[in-house]
C-alpha cells in the first residue's frame, strides 16, 4: 500500500534528524521583496537551528529517500536496517518546500538523501530539485545540499550554482574506522571530492576580469559531519582530524554527531553510548580551537587518554591544569591570554581592549559585560581586586563542577 505524502513526511523529516549542520550563516543576503521571488534567507519558522552567529533559522529537513545502496554500520537507514522506507519525488520535494514557505513555516530547504540506484543518480534528482527552485519558481531561500561523493564532479559543480552551502561528509574520525565500518566507501574518494570543491569554491570567488564581479557558487562554503563514538576514536584524534580538515579544504563547519547504537545492529559496533554532553565538549573545543587560539593538543592535554572532561568545559578545565598562568591582569593583558581566561569571550574581550583605553577596569565593569563574576574572579585581576590564592585552592575544581542531583524515583 502506497504511504500518503503526509506519511513519508514523518518518515523522511524524522529520519533527516541524524543528518546535522543546518546553519546558514555565511550566505549572501538575498530578500524575494526586492526581485518578486519566493523566501529569503533571514526570518524565522519547523527545524530550528543556530547559526554561528546566534541567529535562530528555519528549515524544511527531509531526506529525499531512507532507502540506501549503502550498509554503513553506523547508519540507521543502512541497506540491512529493518526502518521503515519511504521516497519523494522531485516534484513533491519542491511541491513541499514551496508550500511550506508559503504557510511561513520554513525559509530554506535542507535535503539529504539514502544513496538510490548510483550515486550520480541520487545526485542529479538532487541538482534537479535545487534548480528547479530556483530558475522555476524564483525561490531565494536558503538551500543546503548534502552532497554525495562518488557522484561525477560536473553535478557537485551545478550543484554549487544553486545551494548556498554544499556538504561532503567524511562520515568517521579515521580511515581505519571508515574500512571498518563502512567498507563501500572511500576515505581517499571523501577528500579528493572535498578538494575539488574547495578549489571551485575559490576559483569563483574570484573576480572575472571582464566583469570584476564574482560568481554565486555556494556562497556560504563547504561543511562536513562526523560521526564521533561509533569507532572508538578518542577526542584528541577527532579534534585532531577536525583541524586538518580546517586546513586543508577551507571547512566552515565541521559538525559532530554523537552515536547511538542501533537496536538491530549486528556489525560488532561499540557498546557504549557516548552521551551528548561529549558531543557539547567537541563543539565547545572546536570553537576554541577555530576562535580563541589554542591548539588541538593543549585543549586535549588535561587527560592522559585523550578525552574531554564532560563535568568542565575545556577552556576552563585547560585553565584548571594551567594555574600558574594566573591570575591575568585584565588591565594589561593582551588579547591572547585574555581570550584563554575562562568566562570571558570574543566579544567581551574586544570591549575590554576598548574600555580600557579610556579607564581601569574594575569588577563592576566586567559584571556590566554580562560576565559570570563567580567563573572569572579566581583567574583575574583588577582594579580592587585580586583574588590572593584563590587560584591555588586544593578544591577550586569542586567550586565549578555540576553539584550532584537526587534521583527520582517516580
Amino acid at each position: 500500500m502506497k504511504k500518503s505524502l503526509k506519511e513519508r513526511l514523518a518518515i523522511l523529516s524524522d529520519a533527516a534528524k541524524y543528518d546535522a549542520s543546518c546553519a546558514s550563516s555565511g550566505t549572501t543576503k538575498r530578500n524575494s521583496s526586492a526581485s518578486g521571488g519566493l523566501g529569503s534567507t533571514e526570518g524565522a519558522g519547523i527545524c530550528h537551528a543556530y547559526a554561528p552567529d546566534g541567529r535562530c533559522i528555519s528549515l524544511l529537513k527531509i531526506l529525499m529517500t531512507n532507502f540506501c545502496i549503502y550498509d554503513c554500520a553506523y547508519c540507521i537507514n543502512r541497506s540491512s536496517s529493518n526502518v521503515e522506507r519511504a521516497r519523494f519525488t522531485v516534484e513533491e520535494v519542491i511541491w513541499l518546500t514551496l508550500e511550506f514557505y508559503r504557510r511561513n513555516y520554513i525559509e530554506g530547504l535542507f535535503l539529504s538523501s539514502g544513496i538510490i540506484r548510483s550515486s550520480d543518480h541520487t545526485m542529479e534528482e538532487m541538482v534537479r530539485i535545487a534548480r528547479e527552485l530556483r530558475t522555476t519558481h524564483n525561490f531565494r531561500g536558503y538551500i543546503h545540499l548534502k552532497s554525495i561523493p562518488e557522484a561525477s564532479p560536473h553535478l557537485i559543480e551545478e550543484a554549487g550554482l544553486y545551494a548556498d552551502r554544499l556538504s561532503i561528509n567524511i562520515e568517521l574520525p579515521t580511515d581505519t574506522g571508515i574500512t571498518q565500518y563502512a567498507p563501500e566507501k572511500r576515505p581517499d574518494n571523501i577528500r579528493r571530492s572535498m578538494g575539488e570543491l574547495r578549489l571551485k569554491i575559490e576559483e569563483m570567488s574570484e573576480p572575472t576580469l571582464q566583469t570584476k564581479r564574482r560568481k554565486k557558487f555556494a556562497p556560504a562554503g563547504q561543511s562536513t559531519q562526523m560521526i564521533v563514538g561509533a569507532d572508538g576514536a578518542n577526542d584528541a584524534t577527532i579534534l585532531g582530524t577536525s583541524a586538518r580538515l580546517y586546513g586543508s579544504y577551507g571547512l566552515k563547519r565541521v559538525y559532530y554527531s554523537a552515536f547511538s547504537p542501533i537496536p538491530d545492529s549486528s556489525k560488532n559496533l561499540p557498546l557504549i553510548k557516548p552521551p551528548l554532553m561529549r558531543e557539547h565538549r567537541l563543539y565547545q573545543a572546536d570553537w576554541l580551537y577555530r576562535f580563541y587560539g589554542f591548539d588541538i593538543g593543549e585543549i586535549t592535554s588535561s587527560s592522559s587518554d585523550g578525552m574531554l572532561d564532560l563535568d568542565l568545559d575545556p577552556k576552563l578545565a585547560w585553565a584548571l591544569g594551567h594555574r600558574d598562568r594566573f591570575p591575568v591582569d585584565i588591565n594589561r593583558a593582551e588579547r591572547e591570554m585574555l581570550l584563554r581566561v575562562p568566562g570571558l569571550g570574543t566579544k567581551t574581550v574586544k570591549a575590554i581592549l576598548s574600555a580600557r583605553r579610556f579607564s581601569r577596569l574594575r569588577l563592576d565593569d566586567l559584571k556590566r559585560l554580562g560576565v559570570s563574576l563567580k567563573k572569572v574572579q579566581p583567574f583575574v585581576t583588577a582594579d580592587g581586586w585580586t583574588p590572593h590564592r584563590l587560584v591555588d585552592r586544593t578544591d577550586l575544581r569542586a567550586m565549578f563542577e555540576p553539584k550532584p542531583e537526587q534521583l527520582s524515583l517516580l
